[in-house]
C-alpha cells in the first residue's frame, strides 16, 4: 500500500470513528467505556497519520 494509499485509509478510519462517536455521545444515556475506546482509536489514528506525514 502506498503512502497516499494509507493516509486516505487512515483519514477514513478517523472519520468512520469520528462519526460512531458523535452518534454515542448524542445517545441519552452513553456508554462512556465505548466513549473512552472510541476517543483512545482516534488518537492512535492521529498519532499514526502524523507519523506517516512525518515520513
Amino acid at each position: 500500500m502506498g503512502q497516499d494509499a494509507r493516509n486516505e485509509s487512515l483519514r477514513s478510519k478517523h472519520d468512520e470513528l469520528e462519526t460512531v462517536l458523535f452518534e454515542e455521545e448524542r445517545r441519552p444515556f452513553p456508554d462512556f467505556r465505548r466513549v473512552h475506546e472510541l476517543k483512545r482509536k482516534k488518537l492512535k489514528i492521529k498519532d499514526e497519520l502524523q507519523r506517516v506525514a512525518v515520513s
